[in-house]
């Protein structure tokens, strides 16, 4: 057996949570050990955020030669997509931004920071790795994030099966694929992928798409996608191999043959082979530690987890803030709660999808109000040729102040960042109307929902310029 390490904090895992923990940690001048197993350079910039808006871009850019005779411009649909190319450029964009993430992280790491391997616990306080090494420390953070779900009733299909792990591997693209689990993963991939050409069925056994709680705009973006590719909505996917090798896939009473499964389930958490008994601290019905969302401790332990190994928020930004306040109070004797900044979430779909604050099932609609607006008559959604959509946005009654939005439109990154800046700053309705709208822009979508929302509140800007601002 190994002499132990001692450290002050240890950090098992150093994707984007991992990497803003060791930010914190070493200015405090304590010892730290980062433990990592698998590949460096973080989810997003691997295999999420980042190649997936590579892909959307070309795939979306090739769509719009439909619109070009609309225009005047002639010629559109003799462009041609080579998947392949297609595929090795975002790889080659991908490749950029994991060796940026390496040179600003890990490549500058003094001798002995990192190990790599897998780490286990087998004490509160003592990990064990898998050479027999074995690391005490004061203050352990998990940062193992998250994998792709695969039933493990679909085994047998496994060789067919691909996630956000592989897609951006792939070297050509299936002609038919069914994309089964239409949140944030599947609809962005599932939509370049029919806009790349392959032949798309979208499945879910929710009623609505991306997340979205708000029934109108669930409505509005069914209608929507719908259009693109095929949607089935409420039921759950069963797969049969068939004679030739493909895969059946049936929802329901609906049926379809394709030659790949795009898997997107929802993601795991990496916590299932660390022994989370040995550290002798409590989970919930997913085998994950519970946790205080303001500190990220774990119980009344020194251990804190961040990112998407908690399952709760996986998103870059989030694990950002996660491993900043877990790093903070792993290497401090006082423990702080930090306020949690507003939600935010967005799915790069064309056109985005939008939830901000408070989603539609979480209001108490006794006291709050909502404001809406079409998108299909803004002026400038008709010039870029992407007026589809709605936009609905929420306040309480009594007060005016702004609790959140749904939306489906172009442009909706941005109106997300707008609305998340204001509800965190507890403005009012009133008093962002009383802002600088400029014409013409996708702003003014957003001005007029809340000039609808303006109407159903009690609460009004007093004195005559802010009221004739509000006109």
């Amino acid at each position: 057996m190994q002499a132990e390490r001692k450290v002050d904090v240890a950090i098992i895992g150093l994707g984007s949570a991992g990497l803003y923990a060791l930010g914190k940690v070493r200015p405090s001048g304590k010892s730290v050990v980062v433990i990592n197993n698998g590949h460096l350079g973080t989810t997003c910039a691997r295999v999420g955020c980042m190649p997936s808006k590579a892909a959307i871009q070309v795939a979306e850019d090739f769509h719009r030669r439909a619109i070009y005779p609309r225009f005047g411009l002639s010629g559109g649909y003799q462009l041609q997509l080579d998947a392949a190319e297609a595929m090795e450029y975002v790889r080659d964009l991908r490749d950029n931004f994991v060796d940026r993430v390496l040179s600003n992280s890990s490549d500058n790491f003094p001798e002995g920071l990192l190990i790599e391997g897998r780490a286990r616990f087998i004490g509160p306080d003592l990990l064990e790795m898998e050479d027999g090494q074995r690391i005490r420390a004061n203050s352990i953070i998990i940062a193992t994030g998250s994998r792709p779900l695969i039933p493990s009733a679909w085994d047998e299909f496994k060789q067919d099966i691909i996630t956000s792990d592989e897609f951006f591997e792939l070297e050509s693209l299936p002609e038919s694929v069914a994309v089964i689990g239409l949140g944030v993963i599947g609809l962005e991939i599932g939509q370049t992928m029919h806009r790349m050409g392959v032949q798309v069925t979208g499945i879910d056994m929710a009623e609505t798409l991306g997340g979205i709680s708000d029934p109108a705009i669930a409505q509005q973006a069914i209608n929507i996608f719908g259009k693109e590719f095929p949607l089935w909505l409420g039921q759950a996917a069963e797969l049969k191999r068939t004679e030739d090798g493909r895969i059946q896939v049936s929802a329901g009473d609906k049926q379809v043959v394709v030659d790949k499964i795009f898997a997107s389930l929802g993601r795991v958490p990496n916590v299932d082979a660390l022994n989370l008994a040995a550290a002798g601290i409590d989970t919930d019905v997913r085998g994950v530690p519970v946790y205080d969302p303001n500190t990220l401790q774990i119980g009344d332990s020194s251990i804190y987890i961040a990112g998407d190994a908690n399952g709760e928020r996986p998103l870059l930004h989030e694990a950002g803030d996660e491993g900043r306040i877990a790093g903070y109070n792993a290497s401090r004797d006082k423990i702080l709660a930090f306020k949690r900044k507003t939600p935010i979430n967005i799915v790069f779909s064309d056109p985005n999808i939008v939830q901000v604050g408070l989603r539609h099932h979480e209001l108490d609609l006794e006291t709050a109000v909502i404001g809406e607006m079409s998108i299909p008559p803004v002026g400038r959604a008709l010039i870029m040729g992407k007026n589809r959509g709605l936009i609905r946005v929420y306040a309480e009654k009594a007060s005016g102040k702004l609790l959140g939005a749904e939306m489906v439109c172009v442009k909706g990154e941005n109106l997300a960042h707008l609305m998340a800046w204001c509800i965190q700053l507890n403005l009012t309705v009133g008093q962002l109307l009383q802002m600088p709208f400029y014409h013409p822009v996708m702003e003014e979508a957003l001005q007029a929902a809340l000039q609808d929302l303006y109407r159903k509140v009690e609460q009004k800007n007093a004195g005559p310029i802010t009221e004739l601002s509000t006109l």
